[in-house]
């Protein structure tokens, strides 16, 4: 072992300026499966550290060049501060107090026994290692963690007000909003939050079956209804029976099947496939949807009876880019979560990584985000995630109007008069939908609006 560090990630730094004991305590890091690197002043030791972070810095108090606890209080500072064991062999206990009330995690004299060295290390990494599990549940209750889900925004707020709201009741909920921003997350948190609680929670993807297999999937089937079924089958309905049954992608479901749904809707009772009597089951429905029912109630691909009694009470999710800093939050949460599977936890996130994550649109919501988190942590191999570790498409700006001279949007005038704010309003979206070629999807991540505020301003102008 060499001072000069090895490649990858270091968990500790050794400070002593004694080069035998120097290498003696590598050596004996190194057998314990650390990955450590030596320096032997305090000069190469702040170059060191202004490039890596380490987890423990160990340093001898009396330096050629200054005092070991001088570079523990610049160690404060630091956005993460490593573990500090001190070092002397002119230890007394005032030294000892002076090094602890300054910060020092521990205070060995020298000579050193080597058991209690190792022992001191072990416990140092491991009470570090509980002190950021501690702060990052504070810190995780300060994002305003809500049965999984993570956001402080106006928005998440407003959504987490509604879900407790919503649970109270017990009629059937519809959970609008674009893929990836946690519909599920949504329906289980009403479900944990409601008198169901203790009941079961099913979910099923109406669009991952076969529509000739979504009716006994539903209802079940008796004995003998089909080719195959030689014996009885409890459908979901019968097996959410006392809890609560999602049916995601709902907008998927055949118009059939729609109508049989509506029909439990209204009078609680279902039929299995292939039987003549009916069962009453005790079930919440929770539906939820990317698709904009309204637009498929019109184009005949939704009954409109079943969307009205569904959205009795309907709750929007909002997409990611219109919750502002939850992303750092759901980032930091994200992190952890991923940091479990690595023998070195990465930090964080370098300034100019967090920029470009918080320019980029996120169609894919909080599962994209997750996506690529994920990705970062596992191509890193530092402690920082730099822009290096981020898909390329995170480094393209979303598209915006072009301002060419000859096609720059202008704000109405009737007659050389000042118009009303929401003509502005409509004739900017008229422009921005122009520009990408009535692009809705596009148009509403270039306004920073969703899709279904969009579709109301177009639905009002006509």
């Amino acid at each position: 072992m060499t001072d000069s560090a090895p490649s990858g990630p270091i968990d500790i730094l050794v400070i002593e300026d004694d080069p035998d004991l120097r290498q003696l305590l590598l050596d004996e890091l190194t057998d314990a499966d650390h990955r450590c690197a030596g320096k032997g002043d305090l000069s190469s030791a702040r170059q060191w550290l202004a490039e890596e972070a380490p987890q423990l810095v160990i340093s001898d108090l009396h330096l050629p060049d200054g005092n070991g606890l001088d570079l523990l209080e610049e160690l404060h500072r630091l956005p993460v501060r490593p573990a500090f064991i001190a070092i002397t062999a002119f230890g007394t206990i005032d030294q000892a107090v002076d090094a602890l009330k300054r910060g020092a995690d521990d205070f060995l004299t020298k000579p050193l026994d080597l058991d209690h060295f190792s022992l001191s290390v072990t416990r140092t990494l491991q009470r570090q290692q509980l002190e950021q599990e501690l702060g990052y549940y504070r810190r995780l209750l300060d994002q305003g963690e809500f049965h999984g889900m993570i956001g402080r925004s106006p928005a998440m707020r407003q959504l987490f007000t509604q879900i407790r709201q919503v649970a109270q009741a017990d009629g059937p909920v519809l959970v609008t909003g674009e893929s990836g921003v946690g519909k599920e997350l949504v329906a289980r948190a009403i479900h944990r939050e409601s008198d169901r609680r203790n009941g079961p929670f099913i979910a099923l993807n109406c669009g991952g079956i076969a529509a000739n297999l979504l009716e006994s999937e539903l209802f079940g089937h008796a004995a003998g209804a089909f080719t195959g079924a030689t014996k009885a089958r409890r459908g979901l309905f019968a097996a959410a029976d006392g809890g609560t049954l999602m049916l995601d992608e709902i907008g998927e479901m055949p118009m059939e099947m729609q109508s049989s749904l509506l029909r439990i809707l209204q009078d609680g009772k279902v039929r299995p496939v292939g039987s003549n009597a009916e069962q009453s089951l005790d079930v919440r429905i929770i539906a939820a949807t990317h698709r904009e029912l309204p637009d498929e109630v019109a184009e005949g691909r939704f009954r409109e009876d079943l969307f009205y009694r569904l959205e009795t009470f309907a709750l929007d999710v909002p997409p990611l880019r219109q919750r502002g800093d939850d992303i750092e939050r759901l980032i930091a949460h994200l992190i952890h979560q991923f940091n479990g599977r690595r023998q070195q936890p990465v930090d964080g996130l370098s300034t100019e990584a967090l920029n470009l994550l918080k320019r980029y649109p996120f169609p894919g919501n909080v599962r994209e985000l997750g996506n690529i988190v994920e990705r970062a942590v596992t191509f890193c191999t530092g402690r920082l995630i730099g822009p290096e570790h981020l898909p390329d498409r995170v480094h393209q700006l979303p598209v915006s109007p072009p301002a060419a001279s000859g096609n720059r949007w202008q704000p109405p005038t009737e007659d050389d008069t000042l118009v009303s704010l929401e003509a502005v309003e409509r004739s900017y979206i008229q422009y921005v939908l122009n520009q990408v070629e009535g692009n809705k999807k596009q148009a509403a991540d270039i306004l920073n609006i969703g899709r279904r505020t969009l579709y109301r301003w177009l639905e009002t102008d006509d």
